[in-house]
This record gives structure tokens, C-alpha cells and sequence, in this order.
């Protein structure tokens, strides 16, 4: 006969004393956990007489989804576009850090590069979940050198490119392999862009729009193709005018397709963007806001700073950078949520939401 002991023999560990984000609302609530994977309590206690093996007392903190940094291009003297001679130890001493400010998975970013980089450096970092050596790695987010030379910002111009060969093949001319790549940022006006953002949404990348000239057709085209994100809202790109509002008018545009989402990123630094013009994005589209460390801002003072200058509720802050990113990437049945039988990436904040301890897979991976 089954015992009725627990299916599994790892530790439970339960999570008392705490504010839980769950569906977009914190609630008074104990969080479960085992295996890194959250639990329904009630199929615990009902089908496997379980009980907890471990408790965390939480002390009143808002127990959050660990944050998801879809756009970060290094940091600590580590540059992603700087082909090293230790690659995966650059990637790596970037996982360890951002776990101090809530960060349990990211995309490393590289910049426009010549296509020796990218040969070197994509085959080095494999996607991964995280754990104490640091933040799991979703995959890279190439950002260019498909861009607009007029908005190449940082972009150095002699490595740009169009899309001569047509499809797929100028991006493995360039890239090598996407075998490792989550996301691309493209302009959509380049010649035959189109087909590209097609393909690469197929193969389930994240197409982005950013650096680019676009009008709002070419942007709307871009989305009906396939498109789903708008690189650093605001920032280069046209600036919105009422005859044509560019890339920006996707925000409120009525041809995007019922069944997409566009989801944008800001960098929320209070440098970058003008409050006014968080204020602006947030009101006119909030399921869609990400919030980002595109500068040497930390992902949580993003969060804090999005709150602040976008009125925002701290629920709708700590999902800008947790939730969306979660489902930019077609990742929120695992990340980005605290529901049952998603992965136990998990964040404690107090309530001006200041980074406690950061919690991988269940297992903590840094406490202040």
C-alpha cells in the first residue's frame, strides 16, 4: 500500500509572515515552497498530509517574483560586447551581482558588434536556470547592428548592417547561431525586415523594435509580423509628433493585432526619461510597461523610481519588472509569477521596496 507520506522526500520550506504578489494584489498569505517549485498548499495538506520542514519568517516583507532584466549590457568593469578571453566568467560575475538587487534572471546584451564577437561570444553562454553562483541566463538580447544609422546612439556606425541577403542568412552571416539568442532589436524600416521578424518570431525570439527611424506604418507592419517589444521607449527613436508618432504611437495604436500584446521597456532612471514621460507611457498603456537598467541604475531603483515618477501602484512596479518581462519572453508559465508550480525565484522587499534577500529555486542566494 502508498504510505501517505509526502510524494516527494525534499525539505518543504514555508514562507510565513509575508505580503505574496499574487495575481496583482499582495495578500496575506504563506508561500510554499520545494523542489524550487512553489506548492498549492491545499494539495499539500489534503493529498499528502505534507508540513513544512523549514520556516522562513518573512518579518511583514512583500514577497515578490525574483525581477527578469531583459536588457542589461554588463556592469562591474564587465562589458557583454567585449569578446575576453573569459567570456563566461564575465557573465558570471554580472549573475552574482544583480542577485543583490532582485534580479534571479536576465538577458546579457550585446551591443552592435562586428560578426567575429558574436561568433565568439554566443557559444560561450548557455541559457540556465540560476542558483547561488548567481541569476539564471534567459539568453542573449542582440541589439543590433540591424539598426537605423541615424539612431545608432553608443552603436558604433562601421558595424551596422541592412538586411542584403534577404531572410535568415544575414543574421547567421552576423550572429553565427541564434541557438542561445532570446531576443533581437531591429528597425523595422530596413528593406526586408519584415521577413526577418517573421522568422525569428516562428523560431519563438522576441523581435524588438529600437534604434530606428520608423514611421508608425512600418512600426504597426513590424507588429503584425510578429514584433512584440519596443526597446527603451523613447530614446532613439522619433520623437512622437501628432501627424506621425512613429514607434511611440504603437502604444496606442488600433492595428495591433487582437491577440498581441506590445510590451515596451523604459529606462526609468530619472536620466533617461523625463517622469513626465513615464507618466505618459504608464497612463496610455500599463500592461505593457518593463521596466529596465539600460544606464548604471540597479534594477531595484528602477522599480523604486518607476513607482515614484508613474503614480503607479507598488504592485503594478514590482510586475513591470517581473511579470511583463516573464511574458515578453513566452516564459510566464515558470517566472514571473508566485502561482503553483512555478519556479521559486523569489525577492523580499520591505515596503519602499528595498532589496532583503533574493531567493533562488527556493534556496537563498544573497540577504542584506
Amino acid at each position: 500500500m502508498p504510505s501517505n507520506k509526502s510524494v516527494s522526500e525534499e525539505p518543504i520550506v514555508q514562507f510565513v509572515n509575508c505580503r505574496i504578489l499574487r495575481e496583482h494584489k499582495l495578500q496575506r498569505e504563506d508561500l510554499w515552497v520545494r523542489e524550487g517549485t512553489i506548492l498549492d498548499p491545499e494539495k499539500l495538506f489534503f493529498d499528502e498530509k505534507g508540513y513544512a520542514d523549514e520556516i522562513v519568517d518573512c518579518k511583514g516583507c512583500i514577497v515578490a517574483p525574483g525581477f527578469i532584466d531583459v536588457q542589461i549590457n554588463g556592469g562591474y568593469g564587465i562589458d557583454f560586447s567585449q569578446a575576453t578571453e573569459d567570456v563566461r566568467g564575465g557573465v558570471s560575475l554580472v549573475a552574482k551581482k544583480i542577485l543583490e538587487h532582485g534580479v534571479t534572471s536576465f538577458c546579457p546584451t550585446l551591443v552592435t558588434s562586428p560578426p567575429n564577437i558574436y561568433h565568439k561570444v554566443l557559444p560561450e553562454v548557455r541559457v540556465h536556470n540560476g542558483g547561488r553562483e548567481g541569476a539564471g541566463v534567459l539568453g542573449f538580447h542582440l541589439e543590433g547592428p540591424f539598426i537605423s544609422p541615424e539612431k545608432k546612439g553608443a552603436h558604433p556606425e562601421k558595424y551596422l548592417h541592412t538586411f542584403q541577403l534577404g531572410g535568415m542568412s544575414d543574421l547567421l552571416d552576423t550572429y553565427g547561431a541564434l541557438d542561445n539568442v532570446a531576443m533581437v532589436t531591429l528597425a523595422p524600416e530596413l528593406a526586408n525586415s519584415q521577413v526577418v521578424i517573421q522568422e525569428l518570431a516562428q523560431m519563438g525570439i522576441t523581435v524588438s523594435l529600437g534604434h530606428s527611424v520608423a514611421n508608425l506604418t512600418q512600426a504597426e507592419e513590424a507588429v503584425q509580423h510578429g514584433a512584440s517589444f519596443i526597446t527603451h521607449l523613447f530614446n532613439a527613436m522619433l520623437p512622437f509628433h501628432h501627424r506621425d508618432p512613429g514607434i511611440v504611437g504603437l502604444l496606442t495604436s488600433d492595428q495591433i493585432p487582437h491577440d498581441r500584446k506590445v510590451f515596451y521597456g523604459m529606462i526609468a532612471d530619472g536620466i533617461h526619461t523625463n517622469p513626465a514621460a513615464l507618466r505618459i507611457a504608464h497612463r496610455a498603456h500599463p500592461s505593457g510597461t518593463t521596466t529596465l537598467s539600460g544606464s548604471i541604475a540597479t534594477m531595484d531603483m528602477c522599480v523604486r523610481h518607476f513607482k515614484q515618477a508613474s503614480g503607479c501602484s507598488v504592485e503594478e512596479a514590482l510586475e513591470a519588472a517581473s511579470l511583463h518581462p516573464a511574458q515578453l519572453l513566452g516564459i510566464s508559465q515558470h517566472k514571473g509569477t508566485l502561482s503553483y508550480g512555478t519556479d521559486a525565484d523569489l525577492v523580499l522587499l520591505d515596503d519602499v521596496m528595498n532589496v532583503k534577500a533574493t531567493y533562488v529555486s527556493g534556496e537563498e542566494v544573497w540577504r542584506k
